[in-house]
């Protein structure tokens, strides 16, 4: 159901009180006996919010500490990258780390500007310390960034990059969170802390000019010569984010058409059109979050929005609005494979299995092989720093790829480089991203793409996420026979924590949320939305025969 408000700029009655959340943070305790309010790091770290006991400083001090004994017996002691994004309750988050890091001797590297650190600019510093040192095991850097992506204004989030520059996997996240959960339930006595003023004045507190030194490299990656040519006129919206000042400072140093349309930052984020459910939410692939950028998309030929760590992308152009992130992400690829001589011949197109099959119809039109894994951005990983993957994306809009020369830019997701492209795709075709996209559903199909959410218990959850191919008993999805039905993703093999059901022409996966009490449906059709309603509703019965 969508909220009659969705889409109109935020009231007074919708904006967080920053203050109550900050002292909540400091003052509200959580209780180590309720596994809600323990320590929960999802597929982007541990996210929660002070008010309900699931976010606040005892969960960082615990969580840093666990980061700190980690890193210790991995041998990992270069410099750990620390960045925090503009939501209320990470300046606070960034403190209690500092303390901890700093009190456990670890080298920290906190923003030369004092400014905010997207994502992407802590995954590239991390690699870029870990290209150009010996490589030796000693030396090598990590980081933290501060963040819960575009969650509402309430929540904050806390998430690790290991040396390989991307999110955490399992194996490393279960350490984390186990040894958090334990230092919580033993009141913090082994956490290792030091007031902040020490802790800032260390001498293992340095400074980095993160924005300086991922701006001045970005002409590695995307064609910026190429827009500043073609004039191509550029509205970027931060969503009051952390690429606030970078987008200012890329459109100065390369002299592009680029206008910073909403220049503030507020914790409130009162600037803000309310999201399908009434609430704030940074999120740049709604466009009821989206709003604002969308009725002033005839003032540039490209607009974008960026969520509050800038990994992920929005693309709005004058002819199409803002584009489905399956769309764009198809386009992206079809455009780059095409486009960079200097990319590996055998690298792969990376997707996760509930994104579009219009990218697996594109990927093999490049002749390109595909490589499908689950959820989450960490799968990419590997295929990006040895370049057997050029591009990595996922359905929620997140994406990178490698450089123009075929080497690695980040493993995390980069929704700048992704807002960038856009532009060049525009200024070396001459068409906008939406027009290049129906030109690919002449050639490839119409698909129709939905995810709905469904209703489901804890121990439905479960079931669901513990389903073997077995008990998929039909053998046709909505008339079509069924090729597949998979719980593991075909790229890698790994568990997708769900099913997903593939027919010729269309196909469904199954998931439970991780966080809510309901499994999420997501479906497709190239014979169009009837046939994706049927699809959807043998779906559901499918599922629901299957966890009963």
């Amino acid at each position: 159901m969508v909220n009659p408000r969705a889409g109109q700029p935020a009231a007074a009655e919708d904006l967080v009180d920053v203050a109550k959340l900050v002292t909540a943070y400091y003052a509200v305790h959580p209780d180590p006996g309720d596994a809600a309010q323990r320590v929960s790091f999802g597929t982007s770290g541990h996210r929660g919010s002070a008010f309900t006991a699931t976010f606040n400083e005892d969960h960082i001090l615990a969580t840093t500490q666990a980061i700190c004994e980690y890193r210790t017996s991995q041998g990992i002691d270069g410099p750990l990258y620390l960045g925090a994004d503009t939501h209320a309750l990470s300046e606070p988050a960034q403190v209690s780390a500092l303390e901890v890091l700093a009190a456990n001797g670890v080298r920290v590297m906190v923003d030369a500007r004092g400014g905010y650190t997207p994502t992407p600019a802590v995954s590239r510093a991390i690699l870029a310390h870990n290209g150009s040192g010996p490589g030796a095991r000693g030396s090598r850097a990590d980081g933290i960034v501060v963040t819960p992506s575009h969650n509402p204004p309430p929540d904050g989030g806390f998430k690790y990059n290991p040396p390989d520059g991307g999110p955490a996997g399992t194996d490393i996240t279960t350490q984390i969170q186990d040894r958090a959960n334990e230092l919580l339930a033993s009141g913090l006595k082994a956490v290792r802390r030091i007031p902040y003023a020490r802790a800032a004045a260390a001498d293992t507190t340095g400074k980095f000019d993160f924005l300086g030194s991922y701006v001045s490299a970005l002409g590695q990656v995307v064609d910026l010569a190429a827009i500043k040519a073609a004039g191509v006129r550029i509205g970027a919206d931060p969503l009051g984010g952390a690429s606030v000042a970078y987008w200012g400072e890329i459109g100065e140093r390369y002299g592009l058409d680029l206008t910073v349309v909403n220049p503030n930052v507020d914790a409130t984020f009162r600037f803000m059109t309310l999201d399908w459910d009434g609430k704030i939410r940074m999120d740049c692939s709604s466009p009821f979050a989206m709003a604002s950028l969308i009725a002033r998309s005839r003032e540039f030929a490209i607009a974008t929005g960026n969520d509050t760590d800038s990994d992920r992308h929005g693309i709005v152009t004058p002819d199409g609005g803002l584009m489905n992130p399956n769309h764009y992400l198809a386009v992206a690829i079809d455009y780059l494979y095409r486009q960079r001589d200097g990319w590996p011949a055998d690298a792969a197109v990376g997707k996760t299995l509930v994104s579009s099959s219009m990218i697996d119809r594109v990927a093999e039109g490049l002749d390109r092989a595909l490589l499908e894994v689950p959820v989450g951005f960490k799968w990419f990983v590997p295929g990006l720093l040895d370049g057997s993957v050029a591009f990595g994306g996922e359905e929620s809009a997140g994406a990178s790829f490698l450089q123009r020369d075929g080497s690695v830019w980040t493993t995390d997701k980069d929704g700048i480089i992704l807002a960038l492209l856009a532009s060049e795709i525009t200024a070396v075709t001459g068409h906008s991203p939406s027009q290049l996209y129906l030109g690919l559903t002449d050639r490839y199909g119409t698909p129709a793409y939905a995810r709905i959410d469904t209703a489901a218990t804890r121990e439905q959850k479960a079931a669901l996420a513990k389903l073997s191919p077995a008990q998929v008993s039909a053998s046709e999805l909505a008339g079509e026979k069924i090729i597949a039905a998979l719980t593991t993703a075909p790229g890698n093999d790994a568990p997708i924590g769900g099913l997903k059901v593939v027919a010729a022409s269309g196909w469904f996966a199954a998931r439970p949320s991780g966080t809510e009490d309901v499994y999420k449906l997501y479906a497709e059709s190239f014979r169009g939305p009837e046939h994706l309603a049927a699809i959807q509703e043998q779906a559901r019965e499918i599922v629901a025969a299957a966890i009963g």
